[in-house]
């Protein structure tokens, strides 16, 4: 068997890696001449590193990231509203990693390119179309200027392409544009002085207006990280997204974001300082997609971002790729035939991934700040008072079990 894999981002590098690890062949298509290690931080949960673990690639990471130690959720105002260790602290048998993704991705391609060969991965080859017959897919590459460059032939292909996924709109030509939801998302990272436990992660307001802070790597000394932030507002009532494709990641103006900036205040480490001292940001909308009926039409599939992009809440965006690519490559080993490995991977998968996108629209568990912001606008004494232990606790949890990240064994931690 032979799969055909568009997209080169961590989905799609994943799928290869799982693929190969259970005899399975297969060609990566990257539509960018190079894979670089671009953005900024991500969260990648203890579910989704157990399966990168279990295919050799936690030193590498313990390398290049930092193991979250616990989280903080805030008001805007920087009160208390929950507090919980995170990865091994909270009883995982694996760390949760906090880590830039561009760096993430690139643990990933080093090992695809060591296990499968450079010659594995085609970069420059934006896919054209694809046609599919009883023997199997043929999909058509070209390059920036319109040439042809490529014809791959495979038992199936998948569609690992993001959210602008071309194999999703040849399958669904009708669906339109992203949903964006009216939040802009500014998001950077500098080196900055150690706070709290050096591996603590914040989030700081509701799904309005969120500030989040948390290391991603060492930083130029013992005393410092590299720092990660975002700041996510809700700048408009989300009638359609950016119509330029170059308008969903360009560069931040610092005098479009400080002023939403110094509306946050976080009493464990200086936000606005933080932000003032990065030399460059990025701006992007925050959108996803409706869920779809299904993923898979004969022998052809999406993974990733392609098939449920969901808005940045709850630290499950990469991780849910991760997940994918294990559940593929599981069924694509079991089956006797491609097309019923496609469906099986899609029963799977796709109900889990369609809740969460509907949970992230809602909050995801960090709607726990919303809940006790809309009941104590102006403050409060005592958070308990306001909502007590077991209703934030719902919320929390309720999230990671569906989510599929909830610990064997959780203390109750306030």
């Amino acid at each position: 068997m032979k799969a055909i894999i568009v997209g080169g981002g961590i989905g799609g590098l994943t799928a290869a890696l799982m693929l190969r690890a259970r005899g399975i062949d297969c060609e990566l298509f990257e539509q960018a001449d190079s894979i670089r290690e671009l953005g900024v931080g991500i969260n990648t949960l203890p579910h989704a590193i157990r399966e990168l673990a279990g295919i050799g690639l936690l030193d590498r990471l313990d390398e290049v990231a930092i193991r979250t130690f616990e989280l903080f959720y805030l008001t805007r105002h920087g009160q208390q509203v929950w507090h919980e260790k995170r990865g091994l602290d909270a009883g995982h048998d694996v760390p949760q990693f906090s880590i830039h993704r561009g760096r993430l991705q690139g643990v990933i391609q080093q090992a695809v390119v060591e296990r499968l060969g450079a010659d594995a991965i085609r970069t420059g080859c934006r896919l054209g179309s694809f046609t599919q017959d009883e023997g199997g897919v043929s999909a058509y590459f070209f390059d920036r200027s319109g040439a042809h460059v490529h014809t791959a032939r495979g038992d199936i292909l998948i569609g690992a392409d993001g959210i602008h996924s071309k194999v999703r709109e040849t399958l669904f030509p009708e669906e339109g544009p992203p949903c964006w939801n009216g939040l802009m998302l500014w998001r950077g990272a500098a080196d900055w002085p150690v706070f709290l436990s050096g591996q603590s992660m914040i989030i700081a307001g509701g799904l309005n207006a969120k500030a989040v802070v948390y290391p991603i790597a060492l930083g130029s000394s013992p005393a410092s990280r590299l720092t990660n932030w975002a700041v996510l507002v809700r700048l408009g009532d989300g009638t359609a997204p950016p119509a330029r494709r170059e308008d969903w990641s360009r560069l931040g103006r610092p005098d479009e974001l400080m002023p939403h900036v110094t509306g946050f205040f976080i009493p464990q480490v200086d936000f606005a300082s933080l932000v003032r001292a990065t030399p460059e940001f990025w701006e992007y909308p925050c959108c996803d997609r409706d869920p779809l009926p299904y993923w898979s039409s004969g022998r052809v599939t999406l993974l990733g971002d392609a098939a449920h992009p969901m808005y940045p809440v709850g630290s499950n965006g990469a991780s849910q790729a991760i997940l994918d690519a294990r559940a593929l490559a599981d069924a694509l080993a079991r089956a006797e035939h491609p097309r019923q490995a496609l469906m099986a991977y899609e029963r799977q998968r796709l109900p889990m991934t369609a809740e969460i996108v509907a949970s992230n629209r809602r909050g995801g568990p960090e709607g726990v700040i919303d809940a006790v912001e809309q009941l104590a606008p102006e403050g409060f004494t005592d958070v308990d008072s306001v909502l007590n232990y077991e209703a934030r606790e719902a919320i929390v949890r309720g999230y990671a079990a569906r989510a599929g990240f909830a610990a064997r064994v959780v203390a109750r931690l306030t």
